[in-house]
């Protein structure tokens, strides 16, 4: 893996870039872009990350974008000044980046496969593989309940268009809840409810998944829904993880999310960890009002993830971190520049799920491989 940071001085605009590129296989890139200018409009600051976006197509011949997901600091005013992107899957949620600016970018590109757009959805296919990436699933009408069940019925829609089922094929999801602190429990119901009739069960296995604060751009959703799957893999190139010395099952306190998932293939290895935070294997809140030693015991529960899907955190693309309250930021800043000031960061503004957690993180870890058993990526 190689990481870089290039800082565009003339715009004002920087991109951090974990690239995995073997030679002569398909190439992976994660690109984090962030905006300088605290007291600049919107509309200039997203005029500058467009420019950033160019320059680095520029340094980048060959890689397709695959997904974009824009954080915003007003997702309803924002949103519409901005321009549709139908060669990729986008999410615009409202989750303020915490270094002052109004906007930031996670990316994720590839070059080597085929990569086309339909409907929302970005299909990657190479070597018998189909990744299926569709962002920025919205409802209108309902509670978090119903708008829930809403959204994964029609995404179970959208999979059987292309010979996929949730319970086979999907591989990691984000619900992003407004005001998740009254919304957050429809959600978890409508998605343990739709999971059984998937046959997804405590006896089978869950998804992947960040369930999180997050305001979508029409004010009427309470749900925003991204997910990804795969087709042409085989089960045993799936491995759930649990980090059982660290962390319980999630049906112990009511939720159906699997902590973690590794996607085994012949070249390399794809480690998926779910939103994280500071908890205990009994499901406790560790730490409850200390914001260091809560990043602490997060950072560590990440840790055994990634050792458990034979990953570390030398092998992290990105990693998103969402606070509670702003406050925080500075403290929580230094601590990640200090442990990983190589790896591409986002820290925004996003409640989590249980109002003593103060911090949650999620990351994308790539590791080389070599599996003669399967095919590459």
């Amino acid at each position: 893996m190689t990481r870089k940071k290039i800082y565009w001085d003339e715009i004002g605009v920087s991109a951090e870039l974990s690239l995995f590129n073997p030679s002569g296989m398909t190439e992976e890139v994660h690109a984090i872009f962030h905006v300088e200018g605290n007291d600049e409009e919107f509309a200039s600051q997203l005029s500058r990350l467009n420019l950033g976006q160019k320059q680095f197509e520029s340094i980048m011949p060959g890689y397709q974008s695959v997904f974009k997901r824009y954080f915003l600091s007003d997702s309803t005013n924002q949103r519409p000044l901005m321009e549709e992107e139908p060669t990729c899957s986008v999410s615009y949620i409202q989750q303020p980046p915490l270094d002052g600016s109004r906007i930031a970018l996670w990316g994720y590109y590839v070059k080597g496969a085929d990569v086309r757009s339909e409907d929302g959805m970005t299909i990657v296919s190479h070597n018998g593989y189909r990744h299926l990436w569709k962002m920025g699933m919205q409802e209108h009408q309902g509670d978090s309940e119903s708008q829930t069940r809403s959204l994964l019925c029609r995404y179970e829609s959208d999979l059987e268009r292309y010979g996929a089922t949730l319970s086979d094929n999907c591989i990691r999801t984000w619900f992003f809840v407004r005001d998740v602190d009254s919304q957050y429990a429809g959600m978890v119901k409508a998605r343990r409810e739709n999971f059984v009739e998937q046959g997804l069960t405590p006896k089978t296995h869950y998804i992947a998944s960040t369930g999180i604060g997050g305001s979508p751009s029409d004010t009427r959703a309470l749900v925003q829904l991204g997910a990804y799957s795969m087709t042409g893999f085989e089960p045993s190139q799936q491995r759930y993880l649990y980090a059982p010395t660290h962390l319980n099952p999630t049906y112990e306190y009511g939720v159906t999310f699997e902590r973690g998932t590794s996607i085994e293939y012949g070249d390399r290895r794809h480690v998926l960890i779910s939103g994280t935070a500071s908890i205990n294997n009994k499901g406790e809140v560790m730490y409850v009002g200390d914001i260091s030693k809560q990043l602490d015991r997060m950072c560590e529960n990440v840790g055994k993830l990634l050792e458990e899907g034979c990953a570390s955190y030398s092998d992290v693309m990105q990693i998103v971190v969402y606070l509670r309250d702003l406050a925080d930021y500075g403290v929580v800043k230094r601590m990640f520049d200090a442990r990983f000031p190589e790896i591409p960061c986002v820290i925004t503004l996003a409640p989590v799920c249980r109002p003593t957690w103060l911090i949650e993180m999620e990351c994308i870890a790539v590791v080389a491989n070599k599996n003669d058993k399967y095919r590459n990526f």
